[in-house]
């Protein structure tokens, strides 16, 4: 929602801010607490009331709603806090540690001029690791450090061409990185010398909670994701290597999440963002690294002058995407 709850309440009585504040800051997965949120409006009923509110059919609702929780350990997290402040949409990128490599990145590049820093990179040994895009122009990290064996991609005005992508599937090739621009232009590159056996991705207007939730008890882990518009995109694989994973899905960048799951051995591994949304894919390895530090940046421009301070610390960009955040 891109419009603050200060210019849609500003002629409410302040329970009805309180309340929109409270409701948008909310996990998608998050258990409503009604009697909480009833009570901001009690000021507002004379008493005493001749109608007394029912929160029968809320509470089933609630119960309605705890059945398709993504997460599926039985850990209670901690309360969370609103959190306040307009929209604004960033960078937001992650950085894994790694040993020393060369990595590459290349910002705000035209369709026209995608395939010559994909060819020179190609000749100096590097591939691409992840892609983003942001205003239709694309953000290109290629890096000597992915262990694919050869890579192809493609720029397409629909939004992962599906023909396209079942040709290369034939051919034993496997989606490791998409973006979507704005226009509902998408690129897609699919690489050899992954670990996946199988792959599935879907499409959708909202975010693909269910199809998610489906596609882990068949044995799938998602592996890709990105955005084209408000539209979402999801690559899901078999073989990825991680044990479990959960989904965090916020209107915000959602930080006290991310560190909870960092805490419990779950790192960052697919990030997308629309201009209302941002959502994480956490994962667990069945291979505990060597070196498990992970680290977010939230930038509005390209983070070129931080990704050189990382390189420095062995960090390297594992995940970038643009779109919403908070001030």
């Amino acid at each position: 929602m891109a419009t603050s709850p200060d210019m849609l309440c500003s002629f409410c009585p302040p329970p009805f801010k309180q309340f929109l504040e409270s409701v948008t800051n909310m996990k998608f997965d998050e258990e409503p607490n009604y009697a909480k949120l009833i009570s901001l409006f009690e000021s507002l009923i004379e008493s005493p009331a001749s109608r007394p509110i029912r929160i029968d059919g809320a509470l089933k609702v609630g119960q309605k709603r705890g059945r398709l929780l993504v997460n599926h350990e039985e850990d209670d997290q901690p309360k969370k806090k609103v959190r306040l402040g307009s929209p604004a949409s960033q960078w937001i990128s992650v950085y894994n540690a790694r040993r020393p490599m060369k990595q590459r990145y290349h910002y705000n590049v035209a369709d026209n001029r995608l395939q010559q820093h994909i060819e020179k990179g190609n000749e100096d040994g590097l591939y691409i690791s992840c892609v983003a895009s942001s205003a239709n122009l694309w953000a290109l990290i290629m890096d000597a450090g992915t262990g694919f064996g050869s890579q192809v991609h493609e720029l397409s005005p629909v939004f992962l061409h599906k023909d396209w992508i079942m040709d290369q599937w034939e051919k034993s090739f496997y989606i490791t990185a998409i973006a979507g621009a704005l226009n509902g232009s998408s690129l897609v590159v699919m690489s050899k010398g992954t670990p996946y056996t199988q792959q599935s991705y879907k499409v959708s207007e909202s975010f693909p909670f269910k199809w998610i939730n489906k596609k882990w008890k068949e044995g799938f882990h998602v592996t890709s994701m990105a955005t084209a518009g408000n539209r979402w995109g999801v690559v899901m694989s078999r073989n990825s290597g991680y044990s479990g994973q959960i989904v965090e899905l916020d209107f915000l960048y959602p930080s006290e999440g991310i560190h909870w799951r960092w805490e419990h051995g779950y790192r960052i591994t697919s990030s997308a963002a629309t201009g209302d949304q941002a959502a994480f894919i956490l994962s667990k390895p069945k291979r505990k690294p060597v070196d498990e530090t992970q680290e977010t940046l939230r930038t509005s421009a390209f983070p070129s002058n931080h990704v050189k301070d990382k390189w420095a610390k062995n960090l390297y960009i594992a995940s970038i995407c643009y779109g919403r955040t908070v001030s």
